[in-house]
């Protein structure tokens, strides 16, 4: 899977739990995937239109009414679903960062330190602002470290995956491409 394709996963909140909930069994009905994500009814029915429009899920053509369409995974879709399954399945607190846009994505960057404009150069369209943001938060739940190499004009702040952070990180990115 392309780095590309997991930012736009990620810019909806339930995208990710919709897929590993899909990788789990959990039948591809309206009602039993926003029991088992706890989303808002607006929320889910964002983040299933999402899905459905990047192609990683489609309705089922020969099953459901047409009120209670039954959706399932395209064979994109079963890759990101694998994924999502997998972060999910890591241990671990403060799961709700995952449901964060820019999360994975930038955990995924940091399977080794790296530079504030590497991280940034291999998401490609993150802001400056919400990098900043997003480091500020991982690094406050103890998912990422950050260092500071006085040893360079002008200094630089490295970061790196730690703990929870450490395990997602090592999961996800043998999985995603980056640029």
């Amino acid at each position: 899977m392309d780095i590309k394709l997991l930012v736009n996963i990620t810019s909806r909140a339930w995208a990710l739990p919709i897929l590993a909930h899909l990788h789990d069994g959990v039948p591809g009905r309206q009602a039993p995937l926003l029991s088992a994500t706890g989303a808002t009814r607006t929320a889910f029915a964002q983040s299933l239109a999402h899905l459905i429009e990047i192609g990683l899920l489609e309705r089922n053509p020969g099953h459901g009414h047409p009120l209670r369409p039954e959706f399932r995974l395209t064979p994109e879709g079963v890759t990101a679903a694998q994924l999502a399954h997998r972060v999910h399945a890591v241990p671990g607190e403060h799961k709700a960062l995952l449901r964060r846009s820019w999360t994975l994505p930038i955990l995924t960057t940091l399977n080794r330190p790296s530079r504030f404009n590497v991280v940034k150069h291999q998401l490609g369209r993150i802001t400056d602002r919400a990098l900043s943001q997003s480091l500020q938060t991982l690094e406050e739940h103890d998912w990422i470290s950050r260092t500071v190499d006085g040893t360079s004009r002008p200094p630089h702040s490295i970061y790196h995956a730690i703990n929870t952070g450490h395990a997602i990180s090592e999961m996800a990115c043998p999985l995603v491409t980056l640029r």
